[in-house]
């Protein structure tokens, strides 16, 4: 059984696990059937999918800060964004997320819906939208 965080530790959370490099505790943030958004607009659906994202976010060996926007609860699903910033290599990718969470029966909450890629932070859409980023 799928087990989640409380609504605030989720963003700081995805900050440390991509920090940290630890690509299972990033997963882990997902419920199974969760899809996310990727540079292109496509789509991927489930947790290996999104473990192939992730491992090529951390590869970058970058590093992220994560800003909390906003966080919305609705009974069991949440509505969350954030603005994250991911610097490796010396470029920067930034962008601001628009998510959707769910309530699990320990009452955590994972990600059932995440795009990354909601809308340009701090003027760069061109680059957060660069296949080349990998998805975060």
């Amino acid at each position: 059984m799928a087990s989640g965080l409380a609504l605030q530790d989720i963003h700081p959370t995805v900050e440390r696990m991509v920090n940290t490099g630890d690509v299972e505790g990033f997963v882990a943030l997902y419920a199974a059937d969760a899809s996310m958004v990727l540079p292109d607009g496509s789509t991927v659906t489930g947790r290996e999918a999104i473990r192939e994202v992730a491992t090529q976010v951390v590869a970058m060996q970058g590093r992220m800060t994560v800003s909390t926007r906003y966080v919305i609860e609705a009974g069991d699903l949440a509505i969350l964004s954030n603005e994250w910033t991911l610097t490796a290599g010396g470029e920067s990718l930034s962008a601001i997320t628009a998510e959707v969470a769910r309530r699990q029966p320990d009452g955590g909450w994972l990600y059932v819906i995440d795009n990354p890629y909601a809308g340009p932070a701090s003027g760069a859409a061109a680059a957060a939208r660069e296949p080349a980023a990998g998805g975060v």
